[in-house]
């Protein structure tokens, strides 16, 4: 069984070395304005979401699952908890970027949108500036 909790400073190494191993970007976690949750169990870190608050616009950021542990459900629970932490948080819609994982949010409710249509204060982020390449799709969730 895993738990699903907000992440602290301590949890930050833990959590860039997954990022790493899937390269997925790590270079401004300590500039970002990013909160993390993450799923644990009894051996440890098993997946790691994120979510930068732009006003009532979330980005949600860094959705990774330790490959042992796909298939198993970790991702939708993460995204679940994010979706009920922003809208706690007044959050109304959320935007991310991918470059795999399309089908996955597509399930969950997400729908494709060009970067054009994300709102301003999303797209000047570091993610959508430098760190996801422009072939990545957009895709946006009004909660």
């Amino acid at each position: 069984m895993s738990t699903i909790r907000p992440a602290n400073s301590a949890d930050l190494p833990r959590i860039a070395a997954l990022l790493d191993a899937e390269a997925l970007p790590t270079t401004d976690l300590a500039t970002s304005p990013i909160g993390f949750w993450i799923d644990e169990d009894h051996a440890g870190l098993v997946a790691a979401i994120g979510l930068e608050q732009h006003a009532d616009t979330g980005l949600l950021r860094s959705l990774v699952v330790a490959p042992a542990h796909r298939g198993a459900g970790h991702a939708r629970r993460l995204v679940e908890a994010l979706e009920a932490q922003a809208r706690a948080r007044g959050i109304r819609d959320l935007v991310l970027l991918t470059q795999t994982a399309a089908p996955f949010f597509a399930r969950a409710g997400y729908t494709v949108i060009t970067r054009d249509n994300a709102p301003r204060a999303v797209r000047d982020s570091a993610e959508f500036r430098a760190l996801c390449p422009a072939s990545a799709t957009c895709m946006h969730k009004a909660l």
